[in-house]
């Protein structure tokens, strides 16, 4: 386990003497088999690098190590009145979002993990330590090597410190639930919400399926029906004015029982359930194994990709949850099967490699906020072409010549 900079520069140093490949590891929470060593090598754990090194809250940023977990940025800013809002779901490191490019819940309001990191200290493939980016919250000095470096996936530098964007608390924040009489009317409404600049924070969609797993996971009573978790963030007035737009929206398109959640801990059970969607649809089919998959495409197009995608998922026997981030285009696929079963591994198959496609199709990404990992290199080039996967191939080469940094990720084999 390292615990500093000079530290993973040694180790990355002495692999780089020897030919052996290193690939970084936070907690593990990554789905797309990042953390995996198909070419052996070591596991550089990260995790141990975990000290809020500054706060500026009259600038709005932090310094932290990689290995510091979003929870616990959150803990550290008590008082402060700000908040980190980049919400995965899963407690994950700091660094490893970084280098997924991540986002999740909030990100209709508060961007993704390439909109709120301003400056990194990286270590390089032959033990050189390289600061990029700074504080100023805008530059036009050289190439942005920090977008470069966030969502590599460990591939071109190993990211040790992070300079990331703080947000204020909101001063009113309001949750609700909203049952819709077919997943095409719940779309809709979310489709009409963004249209109309309604500035949401959140707006989650549950198929019934999700919301059957929700409920005996977590003991809730949410009813098992297409649903969208909204939340609302700003002055008290400005959130009751959103509220009453999505209200309506949802009322015109048989929305019904919007329920509110305007205390904290009701908020939170609200979005913890939600959070737990993954690990509730694992019980649906004892003994399983989950192949996760996500999607994004644009929100004109999000309604007909949903309806698509929800007619291959009637086709096949294994059980299939639909729920995802839907403000910004993007949704989660959780494929449930038994691996030792030909015709569930088949099944599987199938329905990832047609939503994927259907997503490119509709110029979207075959991953939204998974990644590319081991699991999407298949449709790296499908999505953005020979010489784009090409110019990628020669940062690699540039970065990494030896090939040593988290290998046999994101690029395709030639």
């Amino acid at each position: 386990m390292a615990l500093a900079t000079d530290e993973v520069a040694f180790v990355v140093r002495l692999c780089a003497d020897h030919g052996v490949p290193v690939i970084p590891y936070g907690v593990g929470s990554s789905v797309e088999g990042h953390v995996l060593a198909p070419r052996g090598g070591i596991s550089l754990d990260l995790s141990g690098m975990n000290r809020v090194l500054a706060i500026h809250a009259d600038d709005g940023d932090a310094v932290v190590e990689a290995g510091v977990t979003r929870k616990q940025l959150n803990d550290a800013l008590k008082g402060t009145g700000l908040f980190f809002p980049i919400d995965p779901g899963a407690d994950a490191t700091l660094g490893g979002m970084a280098a997924t490019r991540a986002s999740g819940t909030n990100a209709v309001r508060y961007g993704t993990m390439k909109d709120n990191v301003l400056a990194t200290t990286t270590v390089l493939a032959d033990g050189r330590v390289m600061k990029t980016g700074g504080r100023a919250r805008k530059s036009s000095a050289g190439y942005d090597l920090t977008r470069l470096l966030v969502g590599s996936e460990g591939t071109l530098g190993i990211m040790t410190e992070l300079t990331v964007k703080l947000h204020p608390i909101p001063e009113a924040i309001s949750a609700a639930v909203c049952t819709f009489p077919d997943i095409d009317s719940a779309v809709q409404a979310v489709i009409q919400t963004i249209q109309l600049g309604v500035s949401v924070a959140r707006i989650e969609l549950l198929d019934a399926l999700s919301l059957k797993a929700i409920n005996l996971f977590s003991k809730t009573t949410l009813a098992e029906a297409p649903t969208l978790f909204f939340e609302f963030h700003g002055s008290p007035a400005g959130v009751a004015e959103q509220a009453e737009t999505v209200q309506a929206i949802a009322s015109d398109l048989g929305g019904a029982d919007f329920e509110w959640a305007t205390r904290p801990e009701d908020r939170s059970r609200l979005w913890q359930a939600r959070h737990d969607a993954y690990f509730a649809c694992l019980q649906l089919k004892p003994g399983c194994r989950c192949f996760p998959t996500d999607v994004c495409v644009p929100i004109s197009r999000l309604a007909e990709c949903i309806a698509e995608t929800q007619a291959d998922i009637v086709q096949v026997q294994i059980p299939i949850a639909l729920f995802g981030h839907v403000g910004d285009g993007n949704f989660h696929l959780v494929v449930l099967v038994d691996r030792d079963n030909p015709q569930d591994m088949a099944e599987a198959a199938w329905v990832g490699t047609r939503v994927v496609e259907r997503a490119i199709a509709m110029e979207g990404t075959c991953t939204g906020e998974h990644g590319i990992g081991l699991g999407k290199r298949k449709y790296l080039t499908a999505e953005h072409g020979e010489v784009a996967v090409d110019v990628m191939r020669a940062l690699k080469s540039a970065l990494d010549p030896q090939n040593l940094l988290n290998p046999g990720k994101i690029l395709p084999e030639r």
